[in-house]
């Protein structure tokens, strides 16, 4: 008695059969937390100095630009009103400021610092 060939084997060579590919296009889309989507967009040379504050006193660089977005600078949080976006600055700069005595803080600002710079790069 001859052994049917299973599901997903070719009879023939008796390899697994495979599935043409369909050519579909995938697209990843990061999506943002409300704090990560208030990192504001500045000029370049504002988001370098954010970087270098951020990296020698933890929480000083978001502090600081917390207020480029009272001096107008746009977020990724337009249906927010500009005081909403500002606190939610402050209380990162705040959450980096009390976390970096256990370094969390310290390397979470430094990681916002790099964030700023690669926005302002590719939005200036």
């Amino acid at each position: 008695m001859d052994p049917s060939p299973k599901d997903g084997e070719s009879a023939a060579a008796g390899e697994p059969s495979r599935a043409p590919s369909s050519g579909v296009v995938v697209q990843v889309r990061e999506k943002k937390g409300p704090l990560r989507a208030a990192i504001p967009y500045m000029p370049f040379p504002v988001a370098v100095i954010c970087l270098f504050l951020n990296t020698f006193v933890p929480g000083l660089g978001t502090f600081v630009s917390a207020f480029t977005v009272l001096c107008g600078a746009r977020t990724d949080l337009p249906d927010r009103h500009m005081c909403c976006v500002f606190w939610l600055n402050i209380a990162a700069a705040l959450i980096q400021i009390l976390t970096a005595i256990v370094m969390v803080g310290w390397i979470m600002s430094i990681f916002w610092g790099m964030d700023m710079v690669i926005l302002a790069s590719k939005y200036s």
